[in-house]
C-alpha cells in the first residue's frame, strides 16, 4: 500500500469536503431527509470528532503503544449528546479543517512509521497501523458520498425540479 498516497488523499479529501459544505444555507446544513438520518452539519461534526478522538488517536496508539487499550468512542451517541445539529455550520467546518491540518502535519512528521504494527480494536479484532490509515481514507470516502447524497436529496425534496433526466443514483 502507498502510505504517502493515503496521506495525500486525506489532505485532498479536506478540500472535497469543504467544497461540498462551504457556504450552503443554514437550513440545508441542518436538514435531514428522515428522522434517523444525519444532516450535513452532523456529518461535519462527526468528521471533526472522529479526526481527533478516533483515527489519529488510535493510529498513534498502534504506532507508539501497540498493546495499549483504545479509548472508547460513541459516534452515534455523540450526534445527540454533543448537539451536532445545533452548532454553527461554518465554525464546525473550520474546526474539522483545523483537526485535519493537525492530522496531516502529524502524519507527515512520523519517522519510519511501523505500518505493520498491530493494535486491538475494543471489539477484539486486530488491525495494522496501515489498515487504520486506509480505514481513515475509506471513512472520508463514505462521508463524501453521504454529503453528495444529502445534496441530491435536498434538491429533490425542494419539489421544484424533476431530476429524472440526471439518471439513476
Amino acid at each position: 500500500m502507498d502510505f504517502e498516497l493515503c496521506i495525500r488523499r486525506l489532505e485532498r479529501d479536506a478540500a472535497v469536503i469543504t467544497g461540498l459544505v462551504n457556504g450552503i444555507p443554514d437550513e440545508q446544513a441542518r436538514w435531514k431527509p428522515s428522522a434517523d438520518a444525519w444532516s450535513m452539519l452532523e456529518v461535519i461534526n462527526h468528521l471533526h470528532d472522529e479526526e481527533r478522538e478516533d483515527f489519529r488517536t488510535r493510529l498513534d496508539l498502534i504506532l507508539h503503544q501497540p498493546g495499549a487499550a483504545w479509548p472508547p468512542t460513541d459516534p452515534e451517541g455523540w450526534v445527540a449528546e454533543r448537539r451536532y445539529n445545533a452548532r454553527d455550520p461554518q465554525e464546525s467546518l473550520e474546526d474539522f479543517l483545523q483537526e485535519r491540518t493537525r492530522s496531516i502535519r502529524w502524519l507527515q512528521g512520523l519517522e519510519a512509521p511501523g505500518w505493520t504494527l498491530r493494535g486491538r480494536h475494543p471489539s477484539g479484532f486486530e488491525m495494522s497501523a496501515g489498515d487504520m490509515l486506509a480505514s481513515w481514507v475509506a471513512h472520508d470516502m463514505l462521508h463524501i458520498r453521504q454529503l453528495a447524497e444529502l445534496h441530491r436529496q435536498w434538491l429533490i425534496s425542494s419539489g421544484k425540479a424533476d431530476v429524472r433526466y440526471a439518471g439513476d443514483w
